[in-house]
């Protein structure tokens, strides 16, 4: 008989033992259960292709050209700006070959915020939403946007709200989820901000900033490799609106609208965790009118979180009345057929409906 070698012995265990686990039922990681659906990146549409345009995209970004000028004038060029963020005649060529209806327009995680001045942000502010006003004119039924604030300052956000209240396209208000770290929409000097917010029945878009002085995880996470908005994001969006629960602001503010991106990140995986620390725990200082759980559905959400087991998830826990399409055109491109990503889920007409344009109409009080 051949003498076996402790490597070959080794060797031999190890492939007994996993032979053992699936005879009994256990795989090894490799092989893990097959990719229920397509995620969003490789979908295409069907056999009858796009179709009429459908959806209403609550994620989409823009840096128009006056707006840009001013960045410029202040020392903050825009590098290599996508054709997209300002040409809308092409804008409008690529929405009607990718099934789109309507975008509605926000800053991305660039916005200026951390490095002007009050008196600069308030400017770029008053710019890009006359800009947006004058997008909106020109081509009504596809382009309204959400209004930016010079968030830094709480009187002149106020300021430009009221300006822009009741102005052609003002369908929502878009804002960082923190400020440099600093949760500046729990500060007593942005409170008469968000009450107005909610008189005016407005939405608020959130969405994070970039840069290591506003991630949450600060330098840990923008790189290289730059995992910021796969990974910080998400954990920024999670404390945002648990923090809005467990400090009264829902029930402070209780018909405020808002919309999470990024499907809410982690907010609705780590629910459950969130209310037993919070609410298990004896913590003291913490306290909510109703139970946790209901506070999910005070948030809408968009749809961007890929992969489609992670989609019925979110389905599953805050129902589809409360998700809306988005998709981050254009600092990203991977989503080309928002329409097409729900082909995969056998929805009824009217939950399918109420994703890609009934709920985004409600929200923005459309006919």
């Amino acid at each position: 008989m051949k003498n076996i070698g402790r490597r070959d012995f080794f060797r031999a265990g190890a492939g007994a033992a996993a032979a053992i686990g699936l005879a009994n039922g256990v795989r090894s990681w490799a092989q893990a259960p097959k990719p229920q659906g397509i995620p969003w990146w490789d979908v295409k549409p069907g056999k009858g292709g796009v179709g009429k345009p459908s959806s209403i995209n609550m994620h989409a970004h823009w840096s128009p050209t006056p707006y840009n000028q001013v960045l410029a004038e202040l020392g903050h060029p825009v590098n290599n700006p996508n054709l997209l963020d300002h040409d809308f005649d092409k804008r409008r060529q690529w929405m009607d070959e990718h099934g789109e209806l309507m975008h509605v327009l926000t800053l991305s995680g660039l916005m200026p915020w951390q490095y002007t001045t009050a008196q600069q942000a308030a400017r770029l502010a008053q710019v890009i939403n006359d800009t947006g006003m004058e997008v909106h004119q020109k081509y009504p039924d596809r382009f309204v946007f959400g209004a930016e604030l010079p968030v830094r300052d709480g009187e002149l956000s106020l300021k430009e709200l009221n300006r822009v209240a009741g102005k052609p396209g003002v369908v929502a208000i878009h804002l960082p989820d923190s400020l440099e770290q600093k949760d500046y929409i729990f500060e007593p000097a942005f409170a008469p901000v968000v009450a107005r917010i909610q008189e005016l029945k407005l939405p608020i878009i959130f969405h994070q900033m970039d840069g290591a002085a506003n991630a949450f995880g600060g330098a840990r996470t923008v790189g290289p490799p730059n995992l910021a908005a796969g990974i910080d994001a998400p954990i920024e969006h999670a404390f945002m609106a648990t923090k809005m629960i467990y400090s009264g602001f829902l029930d402070k503010y209780p018909t405020l609208e808002m919309v999470l991106p990024h499907a809410g990140g982690a907010f609705p995986y780590l629910a459950g965790r969130e209310e037993h620390f919070l609410f298990h725990m004896n913590q003291k200082g913490v306290t909510a009118q109703r139970p946790f759980r209901e506070y999910l559905r005070r948030f809408h959400y968009d749809y961007l979180i890929y992969y489609p087991e992670a989609f019925r998830f979110l389905m599953t826990m805050v129902g589809t009345d409360r998700i809306v399409v988005g998709t981050d055109h254009y600092a990203a491109v991977d989503v080309e057929y928002p329409a097409a990503v729900l082909d995969q889920f056998n929805l009824s007409p009217a939950d399918r409906q109420r994703i890609l344009q009934g709920n985004a109409k409600r929200l923005m009080h459309m006919s």
